[in-house]
């Protein structure tokens, strides 16, 4: 079983825009990185394609099989930092909110959608249709048993299409939900048009990657890897003598092994099982052969099993998932991940800065504070409420998962140290494709970049290039830097790097021809970037304040809002904080107010689709949970943003929720705004209140 770690280490993004609506010795030296280009070719046949990936995969196969014993994974945010909700009024339904999302006009899945008239959410396996005006459920349609499964919708007009995440999350990908439905993905799609029915499903053999909307159009990403049984590993046997022996399965494992697989079902629950052709499956000059990468267009206005029938496939990993209106581009993180030990956190701290010692819901002006001293220890800081500790006898990897202890060599006399292996370079490939048609994409180009690409937001194109921030480590340092990259080639034309050395990012956004980079081990560098020349992108600017900003959001001209955690000068978390920046000049970007909750976290540090901003009022919304005195308390915290500070105008709580002897209060989820009403989502249900007062106008329950 995978387990999940929830870290803080999410990357975001922001901008000055306008709002509108195992290892057993340690690694010693690292080896270089070659950018070349990364060519994608298509197999001359099925007899090639089969040569191809037998061979790949072998080199590839361990005495475990595909991949190893069961180790930890750990839980990325690479949903962090979506952009401004756009407001809209299409002439039908109010003006209202919209999915907080990455670029304008790619909709990304979430677990409510409104349009104004109407409030459509998916919950203990149920969807469910609410009128706007009414404020009462029209419509419910059950699509999973269990009343644990949760989803995420996609919605063009009358059709939504269910997206079910299955049980089986990629190694390294985003995680938004902690439990899901046994088995692979589904994706259902619904009718809305009166009474919501089922229009058919598909079920693709693998794990869901992401998905991304334009117009009726949905890309769905999914990985799978080969259906190869191997001999369960026997402990007498020789590691070398086992691996030969699954090397040899591998070269007598048929083509169906690899080829995705997937199943059509219609609404009248007539089920037919497909494959990607041969012809539809291309790969890069080099592979392992150990994974596919599928991308099923479905456009949601027509038939289902006419729609879903013509996908593509890639020999490639894949984790990451950035669109635009014309094209889709799905990274890899490193194939190969080595553990970077970090130093664990000591227990006594120096006190924070006294603009953030105010206390829960206090706001003050901020201004930095004086940097640490050169003696103080380079310790890292904790990842979230949720995230254990590394204890003494654990080693943490350089993401934050916790994993086994490494056993350093004891050097004996003047004996050469033993010698081993060099650490595999840290890189990200990326491949592009053409989504400017309907239909299925078309292959555009792969490239690779040095370091670890830590979410989506860490990459934007623009005229022409492609924006890429990563974050290289190693056993001792690490370091990051933005690549630019030629769109057509992937090619790399520039780079500027060294930023927050022996840290990593925390958030990253590009808009337009200025980018900002934050990284954080002790205190939070906020770094601006200009990116006018591709080829010589440069520093501008740098604002170091304790904490971080795990997600940041535009907030008119010249301003950003920074969400994420205030830190002692250690880098110990502390609890949610709340910043407004200056970032007018980009050669001094400064904070003009933060609001510090302590002891509390915020799910829109991981998730921004849990957050709001609504420009008109300046109000923001963020769900806040904290725990203190032995009991736990969750809520939607509602602040105003104005041109010169931050402040809190209330906190939104639904009942609580009794279970047995046990009630709590439900984690609310979402925010939407639909005309002067405020609407937060939670497991339990969805209360309205009023925009502007915050009373109470409606309780919906959703169980």
């Amino acid at each position: 079983m995978k387990t999940l770690i929830r870290t803080a280490l999410t990357a975001a993004a922001l901008a000055t825009a306008a709002a509108a609506c195992s290892a057993s010795v340690a690694p010693r030296a690292s080896a270089p990185l070659d950018l070349s280009d990364v060519k994608l070719v298509s197999y001359s046949s099925c007899d090639d394609m089969l040569s191809g990936l037998r061979e790949n995969t072998a080199k590839n196969v361990s005495s475990w099989g595909l991949g190893g014993p069961p180790i930890m994974y750990m839980e990325r945010s690479d949903v962090a930092g979506k952009a401004v909700p756009q407001a809209t009024a299409d002439g039908k339904g109010a003006e209202h909110s919209t999915t907080n999302v990455h670029e304008q006009g790619v909709d990304e899945p979430d677990l409510v959608k409104t349009d104004g008239k109407r409030v459509i959410t998916v919950s203990h396996g149920k969807l469910r249709v609410i009128d706007a005006a009414t404020k009462k459920v029209t419509g419910t349609l059950e699509l999973a048993k269990e009343n644990w499964v949760a989803g995420d919708l996609l919605v063009s007009g009358d059709r939504a299409l269910v997206l079910f995440n299955g049980g089986g999350i990629p190694f390294g990908a985003v995680a938004k939900r902690a439990f899901a439905p046994t088995g692979g993905p589904q994706y259902v799609l619904v009718d809305l048009s009166g009474e919501p029915k089922l229009l058919g499903t598909i079920e693709p053999n693998g794990m869901h990657v992401d998905a991304r909307l334009v117009g009726s159009t949905v890309r769905l990403v999914v990985r799978s890897q080969p259906d190869i049984t191997f001999p369960q590993p026997r402990e007498d046997v020789p590691e070398a003598e086992r691996i030969k022996v699954n090397q040899a399965v591998v070269r007598q494992a048929p083509i169906s092994a690899w080829l995705p697989k997937f199943t059509i079902t219609d609404a009248a629950g007539r089920s037919r099982a497909e494959a990607v052709k041969c012809e539809q499956v291309s790969h890069p000059d080099e592979y392992t052969g150990t994974s596919l990468l599928t991308v099923h267009s479905i456009d949601l206005t027509q038939d289902l099993a006419a729609s879903a029938a013509n996908p593509i496939a890639v020999a490639a990993d894949g984790d990451t998932v950035y669109g635009t209106g014309t094209s889709l581009y799905v990274t890899s993180n490193p194939r190969w991940w080595f553990p970077v030990p970090i130093e664990p956190i000591p227990v006594a701290d120096t006190p924070v800065p006294s603009a953030t010692e105010s206390g829960a819901g206090t706001s003050a002006p901020s201004d930095p504070p004086s940097d640490p001293p050169s003696n103080a220890p380079s310790d890292a800081p904790s990842a979230t409420a949720s995230a254990p500790p590394a204890s003494a006898d654990t080693s943490t990897s350089s993401s934050g998962s916790v994993l086994a202890p490494i056993d350093e060599p004891t050097p004996t006399g003047s004996a050469a140290p033993p010698t081993s292996p060099a650490v595999p370079p840290e890189e990200t490939e990326v491949h592009r494709f053409d989504i400017s048609r309907p239909g299925a994409p078309k292959y555009v180009a792969s490239g690779k970049v040095p370091g670890r690409l830590l979410n989506q937001y860490a990459m934007s194109e623009y005229e022409g290039n492609l924006r890429v921030a990563t974050t290289t480590a190693d056993q001792k340092t690490s370091s990051s830097g933005v690549y630019v990259l030629r769109a057509d080639t992937l090619a790399k034309i520039g780079e500027v790097g060294g930023l927050g050395r022996n840290e990593r990012i925390y958030s990253v956004r590009f808009i337009g021809p200025v980018g900002y980079v934050v990284t954080f081990r002790q205190v939070d560098p906020l770094y601006t970037l200009d990116l006018r020349d591709p080829a010589a992108p440069k520093v501008t600017g740098e604002l170091k304040i304790t904490g971080y900003s795990a997600y940041l959001h535009p907030a008119g001209e010249g301003r950003l809002i920074g969400l994420g955690q205030e830190a002692s000068e250690k880098g110990r978390t502390l609890g949610t904080q709340v910043s407004l920046f200056d970032v007018s000049d980009p050669a001094n970007p400064r904070r003009l107010s933060q609001l510090f909750q302590k002891d509390s976290g915020s799910e829109a540090e991981w998730d921004p689709h849990a957050f709001l901003y609504w420009p008109k009022t300046g109000t923001a919304v963020i769900p806040v949970s904290s725990y203190k005195n032995g009991q736990s308390e969750s809520g939607a915290m509602v602040l105003k943003i104005t041109d010169s500070g931050v402040s809190a105008a209330g906190t939104i709580k639904h009942p609580r929720v009794k279970e047995g002897d046990y009630t709590y209060e439900p984690n609310i989820q979402r925010s939407v705004v639909i005309g002067d009403s405020l609407w937060t989502v939670s497991p339990s249900g969805i209360k309205v209140n009023d925009l502007n007062t915050l009373d109470e106008q409606a309780w919906i329950p959703l169980t």
